[in-house]
């Protein structure tokens, strides 16, 4: 995973003069998405394991070797992101880049093991917040096809450090809503509160913008255009027989 461009390149536009403030941003925000993803997954996964409590998932499965294969590289990930930020605020460029192959790899694998863990919660039948496990298959589906997205899109573009590191946070952005639903007493908002909490951090990258270049950088428009559309889509689509139909194949 790479959060930030490598160097310059013949042509290559010089960055903002906001861009000062890049790499308090950046690593502030990152540290808050750990932070988020610690807190809510504290309680439903990390502390469980060793606190004795009954090790079952939010929809009441065990602690299966695929959740903790899922748990290991969404972990791995969260901790590889602050410490390309805390890289690249540090100058160590090269590291940077050579732990950007590892995170493709990685990234790779996250999608694999989070489309595994989400079909085999949803073919336990057990409803997850009160949603039908086969309406709410559409949710982390729709998260890794997001996630894929941006980081397939940011490592295209690993040389255009603008367009690079926000990419980054967005794929970051896509897949902690569900760390923010198991926030104290968001589960229970439902799908509009938790995602609506998920885009206060597109929201700080936006206002970041505004406040350090004077306007609103294309991949902010688009991407998160893109994670807001997605919500009310997922919503439409899984009330629908032919999505209900296509998740008990999927968990048949």
């Amino acid at each position: 995973m790479t959060t930030v461009a490598t160097s310059p390149r013949a042509g290559q536009r010089r960055a903002p003069a906001g861009a000062k403030y890049d790499r308090l941003f950046y690593s502030g925000i990152s540290i808050a998405l750990g932070l988020t993803v610690l807190t809510g997954f504290s309680s439903s996964y990390y502390l469980r394991l060793f606190s004795g409590v009954p090790t079952v998932t939010l929809s009441g499965g065990p602690f299966t070797t695929s959740v903790h294969v899922h748990g290991a590289l969404f972990t791995t990930w969260m901790l590889l992101f602050i410490a390309q930020t805390a890289l690249i605020a540090s100058r160590r460029v090269a590291v940077h880049r050579r732990l950007g192959i590892f995170g493709a790899v990685l990234a790779a694998a996250m999608i694999v093991a989070g489309t595994r863990v989400a079909i085999e919660a949803a073919g336990r039948g057990q409803p997850v917040g009160g949603i039908d496990p086969h309406a709410f298959l559409v949710i982390p589906l729709f998260d890794m096809v997001l996630f894929a997205t941006f980081v397939t899109a940011a490592l295209l573009t690993r040389h255009d450090k603008e367009s690079h590191k926000r990419l980054m946070l967005l794929a970051f952005v896509s897949i902690v809503v569900a760390a923010v639903a198991r926030l104290p007493g968001i589960l229970s908002l439902g799908p509009p509160g938790f995602f609506g909490l998920t885009l206060l951090y597109v929201a700080a990258g936006v206002a970041y913008d505004v406040f350090s270049r004077g306007r609103v950088h294309p991949v902010y428009i688009w991407g998160g255009a893109l994670i807001g559309l997605s919500i009310p889509l997922r919503l439409a689509i899984s009330t629908t027989e032919a999505w209900r139909a296509f998740a008990r194949m999927l968990t048949s």
